[in-house]
């Protein structure tokens, strides 16, 4: 999408707001225990790692890393600066992981535990950041699974919300792809199994995410054998779940990641929660070649692509990618919702199921690597302020740019699509 803007927020609404910040953890006089509500589950997930950070090499040039250092330590004060001193008596603030419309995410640590943790500080005197921050919340607050980001507290006050979380070091999803030097049609399985079953899960308590994309994916460690993450509720929403709980719920609100979305949303149509599983086609195609199914610099162009289910299995590595895997791929991309796959159904869909047991196990780590390089190298071009890394380049904007469409330009544009 060039430079512009890479989501597209729901309208506003103060629906659950009152609700959700009512509700919240607030700062206690009396509190002398600075220990942190700790999880049900001890191994849960952690959340919110920069991957490409984690791979980068140290510059040779000592004065080039204390230049880097000196910088990374302003950064730090100035955002230590913008925290509560109430919250700072509790966390030290290490290190700026990330920095949103609304929000700034930093690395802490708590001063009793020495346990490391990850502050979301989000701004809710907005009315965009108190919407972003009440549906993620309502989402965090309810969740509990091993896929999924756990939430450890949450700390208030009239201008900001801190919502502490656990901290994962293990990187992006395609981060991961790039720098382990071999990536098969068994990794990508491995994978997409964990991302299923927290889709699926979620699906099952009427919450639809509304924003999965590989930058939304992160491994809790840099060890082979991590969990993956599903990350970033800000979008979500309960509701549209009609499939997965046998009712006929739908959503109307567009929004998310426009690569992403599914043709209904597009059309501002009701939908459900199979728009999650129309992302997570997109992301299967990602995965298995680096480069998208879906893209355009121009926004109406992409809608109709996305619209005429337009996309090809042509080029490198896609001659090398089994049938099964096209076939898993074919199902979530169906442009009718009611033909796609539920999170159930994908999980058991064969390819999946036997982890790409009959498939080649050809490398493919090149062929996507390379599609990335070229990816990046174009958006970067179009965007030349962008500092965005490989993963970064399956989104055009990055993360954490955001924007609403225009409902007279969305209508025109929609009024398009139909003629087409």
């Amino acid at each position: 999408m060039g430079c512009g803007a890479g989501k597209v927020l729901p309208e506003a609404s103060k629906k659950g707001y009152v609700s959700v910040v009512q509700s919240i953890v607030a700062f206690s006089k009396a509190q002398d225990d600075d220990e942190p509500r700790k999880h049900k589950e001890k191994t849960k997930s952690s959340w919110l790692a920069t991957g490409s950070g984690a791979h980068h090499q140290p510059p040779s040039n000592t004065r080039q890393q204390a230049l880097r250092d000196g910088q990374q330590q302003d950064k730090v004060a100035k955002y230590r600066a913008k925290f509560d001193p109430r919250v700072t008596a509790r966390y030290d603030v290490k290190a700026l992981i990330g920095r949103g419309s609304f929000s700034r995410v930093v690395r802490v640590e708590h001063r009793a535990t020495r346990r490391p943790f990850a502050i979301k500080m989000m701004e809710v005197k907005a009315p965009g950041g108190r919407e972003v921050c009440a549906s993620e919340l309502a989402v965090l607050r309810r969740v509990s699974h091993a896929n999924v980001i756990q939430l450890v507290e949450v700390l208030q006050t009239p201008q900001r919300v801190y919502m502490v979380l656990e901290l994962a070091t293990g990187g992006e999803l395609l981060d991961r792809v790039v720098t382990t030097g071999r990536f098969t049609e068994r990794d990508a399985t491995r994978a997409l199994r964990m991302v299923l079953a927290a889709v699926g899960y979620l699906h099952g308590l009427g919450i639809t995410h509304r924003d999965l994309k590989p930058e939304n994916l992160l491994y809790y460690h840099p060890g082979a054998d991590s969990r993956l993450l599903v990350t970033d509720f800000g979008l979500a929403t309960f509701g549209g779940a009609g499939r997965a709980k046998g009712d006929d719920w739908s959503l109307r609100t567009t929004c998310g990641t426009p690569e992403y979305m599914a043709p209904e949303m597009v059309l501002r149509r009701p939908y459900s929660c199979a728009v999650d599983m129309w992302a997570l086609g997109v992301i299967a195609y990602i995965v298995l070649s680096g480069s998208m199914p879906f893209e355009d610099d121009s926004r109406t162009r992409l809608y109709r692509a996305i619209l005429r289910g337009k996309y090809s299995f042509r080029g490198d590595p896609w001659p090398s990618v089994s049938s099964p895997a096209k076939d898993f791929i074919q199902h979530l991309l169906a442009s009718d919702p009611a033909a796609r796959l539920t999170a159930e159904q994908a999980i058991r869909h064969p390819w999946v199921a036997t982890m790409a047991a009959g498939s080649s196990m050809r490398n493919l780590h090149r062929s996507i690597s390379q599609n990335l390089r070229q990816r990046a190298s174009r958006t970067s071009s179009r965007c030349p302020s962008s500092t965005g890394g490989l993963s970064r380049a399956s989104s055009s904007a990055g993360r954490g740019r955001l924007m609403s469409l225009d409902r007279n330009q969305e209508s025109a544009h929609r009024d398009q699509y139909n003629d087409t």
